[in-house]
């Protein structure tokens, strides 16, 4: 009763107002300064990744990098015909003008019309990184429409890499407002079927949300350590609505377990401190290990996984704080405020009735369902078992891949705009940029190797045969622009990057002494992120592990529940991930979920799916194992305790479970291709681990174990001698 959680509940209940007031001055302060600061968000230098990457660099120090540019498409209107030359060439002159006065543009290339003759289109580059178009493109898209309106008989639209930015940003704003209208009445009705208590149910809600509010702001802070890559709001969200309201769930069922336990007793304050005596500490211990098995993304050495665990880890250290604080404040007041509700409706000079006891053993289901695990643990750990690796089966055909912008929405308008240009321009689909650098003497025969290169490579059939060659300012840097007339994902797209890489520029520029080469552009952005995430996965994933073991070990002082976790966490999301490939790598369940299927999973989900659910699933297992710890050294037999500890933890588990659920399968519903996957993985994850493996698999295992669970920790065994010590005492003395 003295350890930190304690302490800190003690004087919050001892101080109701004082911790209430200090939590939401906390929040705000936390927000201000985030506010006030601002958030850094990732430049287009922290995106590169691989060989592509130090090709987009090269190009950048000779200012040959790639800028934000727009498209200006003009086509006949369907069902008009033919393309009027003479209208669509007004057209073009118009845009030429207007475009030409924005202070945003850089330059405006020639008009181009297709090799049809059905459409012309005009390019417009934009000024400054290529990442910042989005920003400043809404000038354009205005003039765009102005064109449109002044030419009503051709069909004036735009699209460009800054406009369909702007619209994934939008699509994927709208889709978290929906997510929130769908999650947080669920979370709600959830908590109301718990806790029969419109004032409890609230509290696990307002306080996640304060948390997530706290967060935010925190996170702009963090940001200009670890920049922002445009994730973190989401993944505050997703992470803090599930932990807020899961660790404030474990709290309010421990502390209700307790006031019923003192049967009126005990004051608020005191049932609130032995609520933290126990929930406490496994929430702390929960807490740290979703932070620290976050943390192990800043290996992939990406800053779009640094930005997710900054938001991950930023959050549930804020749930943390609240459930430490904020939350014994507001249990206390709440009890203090029942009391005298009852007092108030005894009658004068009588005691207030005592409040009926809460009900703390299994439910009925849940006996059910243990019965048949306590009398055939060795039938169950099996079936469980082959059952799970036959979903992971799926794994073994895994495909990973960027999720390039063709698998964007239809529902944003600049990408049907880019279908039909690329309808229209087939060349503009991709390309390959081979980039040089060598000392300035050298150009002469830098230019001619490319030359040489762009002439091998112009009848290749995966090519459009046409090039540009550009060479910096100081001669130092040259590149050569390849057009693919295929999207990136395609096998001729793929085949013609290996092809130029292996064959192409060794033959040619690689021959050139002293000169550094590295081929980039669309096809190898595409092709070099999954291969950089596919080499850090093992890394980071045998980092999880250890954290896993480690933090298991220090919570229980056993090293063979830390290696039970292991093997339980792998079973888990192993069988989440080949349930994902079942689903998103083939066709038959694209108008179940609504989506299309690509035949492969984003390369950033199986990471993130690991990292994410060896986290929470912590969550899970320190609660569970920490009731089943307790009724052990109080000399309960294990298997007794086994059996107790999963039939009292069952009801609280199963909530969080179906609020976590809630939360991810919400997210399963955006547009975005890689969010609904791996907020349908995650989701799927959750269940399998709170109904299959916390409820079969990890009792069965641990009756198998017996006394072994707890090795090699002698507390067990010391509160063994100790109770039977204590039962030889009574009965001699009686």
């Amino acid at each position: 009763m003295s350890n930190l959680p304690v302490r800190m509940a003690r004087w919050s209940a001892a101080h109701p107002w004082r911790g209430i007031v200090g939590w939401f001055v906390f929040v705000v302060l936390c927000l201000g300064v985030g506010i006030s600061v601002g958030a850094n968000a990732a430049t287009t230098e922290d995106f590169r990744i691989g060989e592509a990457g130090r090709g987009e660099a090269l190009a950048a120090e000779g200012g040959l990098q790639q800028r934000p540019v727009e498209h200006v498409l003009i086509t006949a209107k369907p069902g008009t015909g033919n393309l009027d030359i003479a209208a669509a060439n007004s057209a073009v002159a118009d845009v030429v003008a207007r475009m030409g006065r924005l202070p945003e543009v850089l330059s405006v290339a020639d008009p181009v019309r297709n090799a049809g003759g059905t459409a012309v289109r005009v390019t417009v580059t934009m000024k400054g990184p290529e990442l910042e178009g989005k920003k400043h493109v809404d000038p354009l898209i205005e003039q765009t429409t102005a064109v449109q309106r002044s030419h009503p008989g051709l069909r004036v639209e735009e699209t460009g890499s800054p406009s369909i930015s702007k619209g994934v940003d939008k699509l994927r704003g709208d889709d978290l407002s929906r997510t929130e209208v769908i999650a947080l009445p669920v979370t709600l009705v959830t908590l109301l079927l718990v806790f029969s208590s419109v004032a409890m149910a609230l509290v696990p809600l307002l306080l996640a949300l304060s948390s997530i509010t706290a967060a935010v702001g925190l996170s702009m802070v963090a940001s200009h350590v670890f920049p922002d890559a445009g994730v973190g709001t989401n993944v505050i969200l997703l992470i803090g609505l599930a932990v807020g309201v899961d660790y404030t769930l474990f709290y309010l069922k421990r502390e209700r377990e307790e006031r019923a336990r003192a049967g009126g007793e005990l004051s608020p304050q005191a049932v609130v401190e032995l609520a933290a005596a126990t929930s406490g500490r496994a929430v702390v211990l929960s807490g740290l290990a979703v932070a620290v098995s976050s943390a192990t993304l800043y290996l992939a050495d990406d800053v779009i996984f640094s930005s997710i665990a900054t938001g991950a880890i930023v959050v549930t250290l804020v749930a943390i704080v609240s459930s430490l604080t904020v939350l014994p404040a507001v249990l206390a007041k709440l009890g203090m405020r029942a009391e005298r509700r009852a007092e108030r409706r005894a009658p004068r000079g009588v005691a207030p009735k005592k409040r009926k006891g809460h009900r703390t053993g299994p439910g009925r289901l849940t006996a059910a369902v243990l019965r048949p695990v306590a009398k055939h643990p060795v039938a169950t750990l099996t079936v469980t078992v082959v059952g799970l690796l036959a979903l992971a089966a799926p794994v073994l055909g895994l495909k990973l891949t960027d999720m390039g912008r063709e698998t964007h929405s239809r529902s944003i308008v600049a990408m049907q705009v880019y279908d039909r240009l690329n309808a229209a321009y087939p060349e503009l689909k991709s390309m390959h940029q081979v980039v040089v650098r060598a000392d300035a003497d050298r150009s002469p025969e830098v230019t001619a190797a490319l030359r040489e290169l762009a002439s091998d490579v112009k009848d290749d059939p995966r090519l459009s045969g046409t090039s540009k060659l550009t060479t910096s300012p100081d001669k130092r840097i040259s590149m050569l622009q390849l057009q693919v007339p295929h999207y990136v994902s395609s096998d001729e797209a793929q085949s013609s990057l290996k092809d130029i890489r292996d064959t192409y520029v060794p033959q040619t520029v690689g021959r050139v002494q002293g000169a550094e080469t590295a081929v980039t552009g669309d096809v190898a952005r595409y092709t070099d992120y999954p291969t950089h995430q596919e080499r850090k996965l093992p890394l980071i994933i045998g980092a999880l592990l250890l954290v896993t073991f480690a933090m298991t070990v220090y919570a229980f002082r056993s090293v063979v529940l830390g290696l039970v976790g292991i093997v339980l966490n792998l079973l888990s999301a192993a069988a989440s991930l080949g349930i994902l490939v079942l689903v998103f790598q083939h066709t038959w369940a694209e108008g179940l979920v609504d989506f299309h299927s690509t035949g492969s999973i984003g390369s950033r989900v199986p990471l993130f799916l690991f990292v994410i659910l060896f986290g929470l699933s912590m969550d899970y297992q320190v609660f569970v194992i920490s009731r089943i710890r307790e009724a052990a050294l109080r000399g309960v037999p294990t298997r007794r305790a086994v059996i107790e500890g999963i039939g009292s933890s069952a009801g609280v588990v199963t909530s969080a479970a179906v609020v976590m659920v809630t939360v991810f399968a919400s997210f399963a519903a955006l547009h975005l291709i890689e969010m609904k996957q791996i907020g349908f993985s995650l989701a799927v994850a959750v269940l399998l681990d709170a109904f299959v493996i916390r409820m079969l698999v990890l009792p069965s295992l641990m009756l198998l174990l017996g006394e072994a669970n707890w090795w090699p920790s002698r507390g067990v065994r010391r509160a063994r001698r100790t109770t039977g010590q204590s039962s030889r005492t009574l009965e001699s003395v009686g």
